[in-house]
């Protein structure tokens, strides 16, 4: 049996969730800049649709809460209409909130949860219902340090990003013998808006730059059509939330 091995994302489809900025905005840019096609999604539709103007060709953009089974419903439909198919999906799109639990609303837990948590579970769930049909896909799920320690002030992110690594295997399991792919890519601090905004004391030198974990995803669809790679970290050499 011959195994294809893919030298470019040329010919692909990938939604990307979460991509008007940071990380997700990085994976739009380099998946885009190696040929694939990307529908850009983000909460924030004037944030998706700006990014897609910066990336050009190739792109599309989509303001739809991944909370939401009808907007990821269309968020489906519209990378397949756009462009024909779905070739993968990237759960990117994360929330938090940093404040110890007895100041931890029910509010705030189910929405950072909706976002986090059952967000990827929707995508995956209606994505991979095309995917089934074409016989293969990949489901690439951004996880966090944050899904395999714990540090104070952080109970609903944590147990959101330890559920979206157990999602993610269990999803491995479960749809590997169909021919859908299911990575989770485990980042480690980067300088993004995500924690810049939030921390602005923090030392930008234990960060690192998004693009290298928008390659590492790059890397991961591109493996040969014979081999998955369920889990990979990727942290800056100066990581403080890792050993």
């Amino acid at each position: 049996m011959t195994s294809r091995t893919p030298t470019s994302m040329a010919g692909r489809t990938v939604l990307v969730t979460g991509g008007g900025q940071g990380l997700g905005a990085a994976i739009c840019q380099e998946l885009a800049a190696d040929g694939a096609h990307v529908l850009i999604g983000d909460i924030d539709e004037g944030k998706a649709h700006a990014m897609a103007r910066r990336i050009g060709a190739h792109t599309d953009a989509i303001g739809f809460d991944v909370g939401n089974e009808s907007d990821v419903r269309a968020a489906i439909d519209r990378a397949i209409s756009r462009f024909g198919h779905l070739d993968a999906v990237v759960n990117n799109a994360a929330i938090d909130l940093t404040v110890p639990i007895d100041e931890l609303g029910l509010a705030d837990w189910d929405r950072i949860l909706r976002t986090n948590l059952t967000g990827p579970f929707l995508v995956s769930r209606h994505a991979c219902a095309h995917m089934k049909q074409r016989g293969h896909g990949h489901i690439v799920n951004i996880a966090s340090t944050a899904s395999k320690r714990a540090w104070p002030n952080a109970a609903v992110y944590h147990a959101t990003k330890w559920g979206l690594l157990g999602l993610s295997h269990a999803l491995h399991a479960e749809l590997r013998p169909q021919g859908i792919k299911v990575s989770a890519v485990v980042a480690g601090g980067m300088r993004t808006p995500f924690l810049l905004d939030r921390f602005p004391d923090i030392d930008t030198d234990t960060l690192q730059d998004p693009g290298n974990v928008a390659r590492t995803v790059r890397f991961v669809l591109l493996q040969p059509d014979e081999t998955v790679i369920p889990e990979v970290m990727v942290l800056p050499m100066r990581e403080t939330s890792w050993p």
